[in-house]
């Protein structure tokens, strides 16, 4: 089939952007680069007509649905009422700070941010400004945003699955200086050994880590309770702030979002993501007297954005967050990914594929293994190539996906209304077209 629409606009933006996109990971070459014509609910329209049940939902901020009205018209009311930005205060941040704590009972103070990158920069800042030291350390796998200090990564795509020896870190591309990584550690997911001599060797000098407790870059593979436990132990006992990254999973696993599923709590947390329903609005908070570092006194942490608490997305904020605390929406979120990694499972079985699933039904990790891979290193070892090939097929028969099975399927309100078994149909197709 030739894609008259997206060939065109392809040239045409390739004049002007770089690869012709507006961010790196929109790009999936020249022939396979998705134009957007519309979305509604849990579809998606390409430039060229052809429809998508949407399973990618943006890497996750729609929880409610594409266009959801009652998020849109309070943001139109807000626009026509109330304007857009001033660069002063207004009683929508505390309505909205409130919400938060409502739902996150680990949440004393807050501050907002624009994106998950701003959320963590503000985090991690903080808890250098509060203990007064340097040193970060991170889980491998884990994706913290683009920030430089955070674009390193362990080279697992070079990594063989046998070696003694660890991944090496490398940046994730050029322009990142190579003094960024002299601050940052890497301990490996579920591993007490790497845990205990992190703090053996860094105690003195290591501000915070920072973690996905479902790392929403590694097919939703999860921290145990004991291990995420005892994370919670040494920090405390050595005066390291442990920030939580719930871009991803703050307001979708759950109405507190992970860290409500462990009954395990971060000094400091990061959201962004679900939180406003595809509006750009993130934030981070915790501790009233580890945030109350943050101002404009003297030695106070610096924290501000033009575009900081915009009325825009403070009131999709503040629209999504009802919705989500008073409605069934995450319940039903929950019975739809069930339903879905069910059928997964019947189409799977009977194709005689090894597999298993990971993290909640809101963000459903699929690995082609026996067993959920337990750390970063041991999904190098699962059949990443045939999943990407299934998930190719998917997209070409009307799925959309992300290609790269480190990427979860994310489900939102809207999914329960797509036709279960023309999923299950299409899946069936699609595994035995690549098997």
């Amino acid at each position: 089939m030739i894609l008259k629409n997206q060939s065109k606009l392809m040239q045409e933006a390739h004049l002007h952007m770089p690869q012709g996109v507006a961010e790196n990971y929109r790009y999936w070459g020249d022939d396979q680069t998705v134009f957007v014509d519309s979305a509604k609910g849990a579809k998606l329209t390409d430039c060229d007509g052809k429809q998508y049940i949407d399973f990618r939902l943006g890497y996750g901020p729609i929880i409610l649905g594409y266009r959801d009205d009652r998020v849109d018209q309070a943001v139109i009311r807000q626009i026509s009422e109330g304007g857009t930005l001033s660069g002063f205060s207004t009683s929508l941040d505390t309505k909205v700070v409130k919400k938060i704590k409502e739902l996150c009972p680990q949440i004393e103070k807050l501050r907002f941010a624009n994106s998950g990158t701003e959320a963590v920069m503000g985090a991690v800042r903080t808890a250098r400004g509060f203990t007064g030291r340097d040193r970060i350390a991170i889980v491998e796998g884990s994706f913290h945003g683009l920030v430089d200090e955070m674009m390193w990564k362990s080279d697992i795509e070079h990594w063989n699955a046998g070696d003694t020896c660890p991944p090496k870190i490398i940046p994730f591309g050029a322009g990142i200086p190579q003094n960024t990584r002299a601050l940052v550690d890497f301990i490996e997911l579920n591993d007490f050994e790497s845990l205990e001599q992190l703090f053996a060797t860094r105690k003195d000098s290591l501000a915070c880590v920072l973690l996905e407790p479902i790392i929403g870059n590694a097919g939703s593979i999860a921290a145990c309770h004991c291990w995420l436990q005892r994370l919670r132990e040494l920090c405390t006992q050595n005066g390291t702030i442990l920030i939580v990254d719930e871009v991803k999973t703050g307001f979708r696993v759950a109405k507190g979002g992970a860290q409500s599923l462990y009954g395990i709590y971060g000094d400091l947390t990061t959201y962004a993501k679900a939180m406003g329903n595809g509006y750009p609005v993130a934030a981070f908070g915790g501790k009233a007297n580890i945030m109350d570092v943050v101002g404009s006194h003297e030695g106070g942490v610096v924290h501000g954005g033009t575009y900081t608490a915009n009325l825009i997305a403070l009131s999709a904020a503040h629209a999504t967050l009802e919705i989500l605390a008073n409605t069934n929406a995450l319940k039903t979120i929950d019975e739809s990914g069930e339903k879905i990694r069910s059928l997964l499972g019947r189409v799977f079985t009977g194709a005689g594929i090894e597999h298993s699933f990971a993290g909640p039904p809101a963000m459903l990790g699929i690995h082609f293994s026996s067993e959920v891979p337990q750390n970063y290193r041991q999904w190098r070892k699962v059949n990443n190539s045939l999943y990407k090939n299934f998930a190719w097929k998917l997209i070409e028969y009307g799925v959309m996906l992300e290609p790269d099975s480190r990427e979860p399927w994310f489900i939102c309100e809207a999914h329960e209304q797509i036709d279960f078994a023309w999923l299950e149909d299409v899946v069936t197709r699609a595994i035995r077209a690549v098997l």
